[in-house]
């Protein structure tokens, strides 16, 4: 689906968040790469599951027409410096709800970009009757990321023990969150 665009001023920073078009594609690969070798909050070391531009043409396409999916953009100076998706699904018994996944360059942490992307997220889904968002596999020492999905309604539903191992070697456990609408 498509959003109305948006435009935030958040510390001196001017960014736009819109639903992706085909024309994002490259930049879109380029950027996710990079998120996942910024952070050890993702799912993916870089370069694990990689989605070149023409697998994301395929996504916007695919996002831009379904009912249940949106793919969303913020856009600093020309620049994309985020992203973030909700998958649904076509099965009648899980037709209510949707999984959010949300990426932003590190370099842009601290302007609300996450938070707004999640926001518009939130607003398309309770104008399309979904009730249940899903955020799978926080990592339980993402403690900003856990801090904001609260803010916004969003409850821990369980915790994956030892459900990651992480660069030194240690095993983290993830939560899985969701936020119901009212």
């Amino acid at each position: 689906m498509i959003i109305n665009k948006q435009e935030f001023l958040v510390n001196g920073l001017l960014y736009t968040i819109r639903s992706a078009v085909k024309g994002d594609a490259k930049r879109l690969s380029d950027v996710r790469l990079q998120v996942d070798g910024e952070t050890e909050h993702m799912d993916r070391v870089p370069g694990e599951a990689f989605i070149d531009e023409a697998g994301f043409e395929k996504i916007i396409e695919m996002d831009t027409v379904h009912l249940r999916n949106i793919c969303l953009v913020a856009e600093a100076a020309g620049q994309i410096v985020g992203y973030s998706r909700c998958a649904g699904n076509d099965l009648q018994r899980f037709m209510h709800k949707v999984e959010f996944g949300v990426g932003v360059l590190k370099q842009y942490w601290g302007f609300g970009i996450g938070k707004n992307l999640l926001k518009a997220s939130i607003t398309w889904a309770d104008a399309n009757g979904i009730t249940k968002i899903i955020l799978s596999g926080v990592l339980e020492t993402n403690e900003s990321a856990i801090g904001l999905y609260k803010s916004l309604g969003f409850e821990v539903e369980g915790i994956l023990k030892k459900d990651r191992i992480l660069s030194d070697g240690k095993y983290y456990s993830t939560y899985m969150m969701a936020r119901y609408a009212d």
